[in-house]
Formats: structure tokens, sequence, C-alpha cells
């Protein structure tokens, strides 16, 4: 009988010496709990238009930080009023060519491709291309207006990418792009920037 009971307490303590002995489970990796990095910001390009700006002119900038990107006006006193400051329309020295921006009390609030432009927006529409183009790349998200100074097919066709609307817009945090469509039925000019893409008249 001691015999047994020995035998038997010598065989519990050697299970619980193999329980002991096997590993345990391992930690998760940290690599399987941590988020993927955010990938890496991508670089703006200089030929493409957006509704925030071309290249390193973005709109919101002041005019001292866009003359150090694209230099000063290429000729002074050619194009804008009184007061280049308050309100003003010049194609900086270093802009691509056929692009003109708008200052308003020192800021950056307006870039436009004009005739001559190579430039196109992030859309692919050019200047010269057909109205038909620019409805087909932004679908519903158009805001179609009548042209204030031509019949139709002239038409101002407004693609906001934050705060627009079909009325006129005052938010100055709002940001768009209007493409100016001539009577013959292609865009004429492309306008970028804040509500002062619906000035048909300068600063006014």
């Amino acid at each position: 009988m001691i015999r047994f009971t020995a035998a038997s307490a010598l065989a519990l303590l050697t299970l619980a010496a193999c329980d002991r002995s096997q590993p345990a489970a391992p930690a998760p990796s940290p690599e399987a709990t941590t988020e993927a990095p955010a990938p890496a910001a991508q670089p703006v390009a200089d030929n493409v238009l957006t509704a925030e700006g071309l290249g390193q002119a973005r709109i919101g900038m002041t005019l001292g930080e866009l003359t150090a990107a694209w230099g000063a006006d290429a000729n002074p006193g050619l194009v804008g009023g009184a007061d280049p400051q308050a309100c003003g329309e010049f194609h900086p020295a270093k802009a691509p060519q056929g692009v003109n921006v708008m200052i308003q009390n020192g800021v950056l609030t307006r870039i436009t491709l004009m005739r001559d432009a190579a430039v196109k927006t992030d859309r692919g529409i050019a200047v010269g291309d057909q109205a038909a183009a620019v409805k087909q790349a932004y679908g519903d998200a158009l805001v179609a207006q009548p042209h204030k100074y031509e019949a139709a097919p002239a038409e101002d066709l407004f693609a906001w990418t934050k705060g627009g609307s079909s009325q006129y817009v005052t938010d100055a945090t709002a940001r768009g792009v209007r493409y100016e469509v001539g009577s013959d039925g292609k865009v004429k000019m492309i306008h970028a920037g804040d509500p002062s893409i619906q000035l048909v008249e300068g600063c006014a």
C-alpha cells in the first residue's frame, strides 16, 4: 500500500514537472499590432492646377511668399489696379507660360490659365478643350451658370472641392475651379482658388 502511494506521488510530481517545462505562448509580435505607416505625401506637380494651387504657388499664401516662389511681376504696371496689394492680377516672372495670379489684400486668391497655357487641371482639362469634356470629367459635381457677357453655349462651369454651392459663395475657405466656356463651346480660361474665381472683371 505504501509502495503504491509513493509510486502515485512520483507520477504526479513527474506530470507537474512536465507541465512547468512547456514553453509559454509567445507574446504577440509588435509588428502584428502596429498600424501601417501613413503613405508619404505626394509632391505637388508643377504643371497640374488644382483648387488649392499650382506647383509652389498655393492659394492663401502671401504676396511675399508667392514672389519668393515665382518671382515678381514680369510686366510691372501692365495689369492690375493702382494698389496691387489690395487687388492686382499679373504674370509672375517664374510662373508657367499663360498663367496669371490674382492678389487681394496681399494674399494669393486665384490662379488663372490663359489662352497660351500648357498647364492642365487635375482632371486633365486644358484651355481649348470642349465644355463636354469638362462635364464628362466632373458629372453631377459641376454647377453650371450662364456666362455674364456671352450667349449660350457660353457658360461658367464651377467645380467646388470645398464649401461651394449653386449660390454666390462668400466663405473665404471655399476652394474650387471655374471653367469659363466661350460662345464656341470651348474652355477659354480656367480659374482656380477661393471665391474670387466667381469674379468676372478683375477683382470686381
